[in-house]
């Protein structure tokens, strides 16, 4: 990893960007209820959202978008040394864990019933480690 890349300032942190999504999230909330809907739009926030946008974060990271101090500095821009950022299968089960929120056995049920190569399947799935984005949320 590049030297800038470890410089504090340039490694960001979920647990500072989640209020902000959280107040995103209360701002557009309360717009659409006509009245600020205040911690019952932030706690919304933590149970419906938190899970994928720490899914989201740790993809940024994976891919070396944005490295996040969450997750491991040795991972950063992992996915892209492995060449899996023009993997077919791997752009595949990334777009279903970011965008259709599959988790591991979806994407194994998935693959098995597309045909795919499962054993490959599985090492991409350990590759990305999913789980390990798995972060318990600190509400302020």
């Amino acid at each position: 990893m590049s030297s800038e890349l470890l410089d504090p300032s340039n490694v960001a942190s979920i647990y500072e960007e989640a209020p902000l999504e959280a107040d995103r999230h209360k701002w557009i909330e309360s717009q659409k209820n006509g009245s600020d809907l205040g911690n019952l739009a932030i706690s919304d926030w933590y149970a419906n959202h938190w899970y994928y946008f720490c899914i989201g974060k740790k993809i940024e990271h994976l891919l070396g978008n944005r490295c996040w101090q969450e997750f491991s500095e040795t991972r950063f821009g992992f996915l892209k040394s492995l060449a899996l950022e023009n993997d077919l299968l791997a752009d595949r089960i990334l777009d279903r864990i970011f965008w259709l929120r599959m988790e591991n056995l979806d994407i194994i049920i998935w693959a098995r019933e597309w045909s795919l190569p499962l054993e490959r399947v599985i090492d991409i799935l350990e590759l990305i480690d999913i789980n390990s984005a798995r972060l318990e949320p600190v509400l302020t």
